[in-house]
């Protein structure tokens, strides 16, 4: 039995997966963001009560907004103060008596599409979260590659490249990051990305869901705005594609539903890759907001 669980800012999702990682059980609750001891009494809890339901020894994986720091196994995230700087995997592990696996949520997010059935004979996924912010994850064989650091896939603090920096014109915004530098990724490519770039060249806030529907609707601003977002999009997915060569770009986050990218994207991004390189094939995440659990309990995967 594997067991995935999905920390967030809010709310922690368990999630129980069978031999044929078909989910068997969910629970979701409020995660003690300010409280370290009942945030570990509160993971404790849930595998023993699940443990007892199935009358096994789950095999535990966890994904939260953050990772482990490469030589203390201290955990690094912002969105769950109580575990900033806590050896988390080290007490949870003393705690229950077996080996817990800790990732970064978005690298849960790519390995639970890498590991779809439709997927999993793919040697490498690459998964692109385009919400609040801009992150990803790679997938080489059906595992996660992380790095010597835990900091592999993320994409979001990797700077604009020139050409897209060019391509923003005279006036393009030298936009903050909440890392504390200047110019990432996150701060462009994702949906609050979109709307800054709107605000930024008109003057106005709004949605990214009602700048794409006034794009829908021929109104000029959107349509510059959106033929705008698109080819910087295609830059920065080219600088991406060149240095990591994937198979298959799984898409998700919120501005991942928005449609146009997906036809827009094969077009745009062979101009920016190698001669000899071909556009990977560009696909929506199939499994949503349960991709972070699902991805945690694959962890455990052999």
């Amino acid at each position: 039995m594997y067991y995935g669980f999905d920390v967030g800012g809010t709310k922690i999702e368990f999630g129980a997966f069978d031999e044929n990682l078909q989910r068997v059980a969910t629970e979701r609750v409020a995660t003690p963001t300010e409280d370290y001891a009942l945030l570990v009494d509160t993971l404790v809890g849930l595998v023993a009560k699940y443990d007892a339901q199935f009358a096994v020894e789950g095999r535990i994986g966890l994904g939260l907004p953050g990772s482990e720091e490469a030589d203390t196994g201290n955990v690094l995230t912002v969105n769950i103060p109580a575990a900033k700087n806590k050896p988390l995997r080290a007490d949870l592990e003393a705690r229950i008596g077996r080996t817990v696996k800790i990732e970064n949520d978005a690298n849960c997010f790519a390995l639970s599409e890498a590991w779809d059935e439709a997927l999993k004979n793919e040697p490498s996924v690459m998964g692109l979260i385009l919400g609040t912010g801009f992150g990803g994850g790679l997938v080489y064989e059906g595992k996660i590659f992380s790095g010597r650091n835990h900091v592999a896939g993320e994409v979001g603090h990797m700077r604009l490249p020139i050409d897209a920096w060019f391509h923003l014109g005279d006036n393009a915004p030298l936009l903050g990051c909440g890392c504390g530098k200047k110019g990432c990724l996150d701060s462009y490519l994702s949906g609050r990305g979109f709307e800054l770039l709107y605000q930024h060249y008109y003057g106005e806030q709004k949605k990214a869901i009602d700048i794409i529907h006034a794009n829908e609707a021929g109104e000029a601003k959107a349509v510059e705005h959106v033929e705008r977002f698109m080819e910087l999009l295609a830059i920065c997915f080219a600088n991406l594609f060149t240095a990591n060569d994937p198979h298959v770009v799984a898409l998700g986050g919120g501005l991942s539903n928005f449609e146009l990218i997906y036809q827009e994207m094969p077009k745009r991004v062979p101009k920016y890759l190698l001669p000899i390189a071909k556009c990977p094939k560009i696909i929506k995440a199939k499994h949503g907001d349960s991709g972070g659990v699902r991805g945690a309990a694959f962890l455990n995967i052999k």
